[in-house]
């Protein structure tokens, strides 16, 4: 884990209210992976008094850069959207436990919710990494209230991915959410492999139509304080081998989890 300064080399609005931050940090781009998240102070004061908890969109270790995707939601992300080129940003990071990565030849499904794309598109990198360019096991199912406002969609489909889209509006593919239309693509039939983030309601249909898979792991979206597992601010009910549930946080014991370790509803 690393906490120091790190200069920007890149702030940019890639679709309207959601912007892509790089970082030079070549030590945290050898040591992050993908679906854990930097814990970011946006500003100089006190004011916001908490850090922010952003996923890793990618980590490029050849060039030792780092990026985060974020969406402009409050006074903290509205402070990082004016960050410039050529600034500083104090981060804590990498932190929590991030997904495990699949076997070359596991059938694969990938469904992000809105600003969930961001740890997924790291995670799309690193399977791109192994499969090569044999990506037709491969399913991505991205949605979003409206088709431009599906983050990062023309990326993904240059990695050779098989992309499907929902909108809720019905401006862009399937009108509904990505639950529901991964279960009309694939039939009911999920992989191996399934991976998701995105809001809770979309976790909750997840894990409604997957059962008990034994391989599905969803990140949680959580707000969070101290970032390290040292507070209250982030648990999530999980299942136990007792008749009742336990509590985890999802800053360290996650964000990522098995969905069938969970309790949702």
């Amino acid at each position: 884990m690393y906490s120091k300064k790190l200069r920007v080399v890149k702030n940019v609005e890639v679709i309207p209210g959601h912007r892509l931050m790089g970082l030079e940090a070549h030590e945290l781009a050898m040591a992050a992976a993908p679906g854990q998240f930097l814990h970011v102070r946006c500003s100089e004061t006190l004011d916001p008094l908490l850090r922010r908890p952003i996923s890793v969109c990618l980590a490029d270790r050849e060039r030792g850069t780092v990026y985060m995707l974020y969406r402009i939601a409050g006074k903290g992300t509205e402070l990082l959207a004016r960050v410039k080129k050529g600034d500083f940003v104090d981060v804590l990071g990498p932190l929590g436990r991030g997904y495990s990565l699949p076997q070359k030849g596991d059938g694969v499904a990938v469904l992000g919710g809105g600003i969930g794309i961001a740890p997924l598109y790291f995670l799309l990198e690193c399977i791109k990494g192994i499969y090569g360019p044999d990506t037709d096991g491969v399913s991505v199912f991205l949605g979003a209230a409206a088709y431009t406002a599906i983050p990062v969609l023309d990326q993904v489909r240059a990695m050779g991915f098989s992309v499907h889209t929902a909108t809720d509006d019905g401006s862009g593919g399937f009108k509904g959410n990505v639950v529901q239309l991964a279960e009309e693509v694939l039939g009911g039939r999920y992989p191996d492999r399934v991976y998701a983030c995105g809001p809770l309601p979309m976790l909750k249909s997840l894990g409604q139509a997957l059962g008990d898979h034994p391989a599905a792991e969803v990140s949680m979206e959580e707000h969070m304080a101290c970032g390290v597992g040292a507070c209250l601010s982030c648990i999530c009910r999980v299942r136990a081998k007792g008749e009742e549930p336990e509590y985890a946080h999802v800053c360290k014991d996650g964000p990522v989890f098995k969905l069938r370790d969970l309790c949702l509803a």
